[in-house]
């Protein structure tokens, strides 16, 4: 009887640490190369990678809820601005400070909580025909609340978080006061009221709607992949993209990142997970698919994105930790400024 529960014993313990052999990702990034890119990790490390997919809200609402039932280890999303005010929650743990992340990540992008894999910018798009070199010589995000801009310019909601971090970040460089003003310029100078996603603001310049649009880089190269249809890919034709403040502190960048969620089962693997996500093998698969820039030296990004240029000054001085900390400012100000 003592061999047959020591046998009983043995087998438990063997199909737990199995089990124990994974790691569970919480993402909100909608790409099936991702995917693609988990079945690589566990092809070399032999740990099993178990997604649930969802949008951030519903993601971070289930993982809050769960508490220490939850079986996260990552929470993937877009923009820094999330994973800030997730941490501001006390969601995420400390963990993320190998030597391997810390010396693929500049420190800007990065925190011991949470990681960037991957970068976006926000840009400008204009329509060539309508706007002039003149008026673009020198343009800054700033200086998109001028009175020549009134009436041109189409832009997000305000509940956008790609907005918010971009107003974030002028509030941690120009101080709340001069960004309010700013917002009731930006306001003023909208084409229309703000409404559909990135895609939709390039389609409204392309259409003649407005002369300028503010969106990140990728969606301009997905809309010229041919990913979105041929009509998204001819008005992608027509507008051009332009790289604002490069006399200055640099184009707004933001990431893609994941988090180490507080409590997490499988830390060790998680962390792991990340480092692979940051390799250059990972990094190559990732911006050959989702048209981002690259987290680490050495990789380049896709040709349709390499052909928006590459030589333009990023900002590397505007951490973007200050996303999460300045974005209950940054929806203030928008909000009372009008931009709906």
């Amino acid at each position: 009887m003592r061999k047959i529960i020591t046998i009983f014993i043995i087998y438990f313990l063997t199909i737990g640490s199995l089990f124990a052999n994974e790691v569970n990702i919480f993402s909100a990034r909608h790409y099936d190369s991702d995917v693609q890119l988990y079945e690589k990790f566990t092809a070399k490390t032999g740990i099993k990678v178990n997604v649930v997919s969802g949008k951030s809200g519903a993601l971070e609402k289930r993982i809050i809820e769960e508490g220490s039932d939850s079986k996260a280890d990552l929470y993937i999303t877009a923009d820094a601005g999330r994973l800030g005010a997730f941490k501001a929650k006390g969601m995420l743990q400390g963990g993320l400070t190998t030597s391997a992340i810390k010396s693929a990540v500049p420190s800007n992008f990065r925190t011991s909580q949470w990681v960037g894999i991957a970068k976006r910018a926000r840009i400008v798009y204009f329509a060539p025909e309508r706007v002039t070199g003149s008026e673009l010589a020198g343009l800054t995000y700033e200086s998109l609340a001028d009175a020549k801009w009134r009436g041109r310019v189409v832009i997000r909601a305000s509940n956008n978080i790609y907005n918010q971090s971009l107003v974030a970040s002028l509030i941690k460089n120009n101080g709340k006061g001069a960004t309010a003003e700013w917002a009731k310029g930006i306001v003023s100078n909208m084409a229309r009221a703000p409404k559909g996603n990135d895609r939709a603001q390039i389609l409204a310049v392309a259409a003649g709607e407005a002369d300028i649009a503010v969106a990140n880089t990728y969606y301009l190269a997905l809309m010229l992949s041919g990913k979105k249809g041929p009509e998204q890919q001819a008005a992608a034709k027509k507008v051009k993209p332009f790289f604002p403040n490069q006399d200055g502190r640099g184009t707004h960048m933001n990431i893609s990142g994941a988090g180490l969620v507080k409590g997490a089962p499988n830390k060790g693997n998680a962390i792991k997970l990340v480092e692979f996500l940051l390799s250059k093998e990972a990094q190559e698969h990732i911006v050959n698919n989702t048209f981002e820039y690259p987290m680490i030296a050495g990789v380049s990004p896709h040709p349709l994105v390499v052909n928006m240029g590459l030589d333009f000054k990023q900002d590397l001085k505007t951490k973007v930790v200050n996303y999460g900390k300045r974005q209950a400012d940054a929806l203030e100000v928008m909000t009372s400024a009008g931009w709906k």
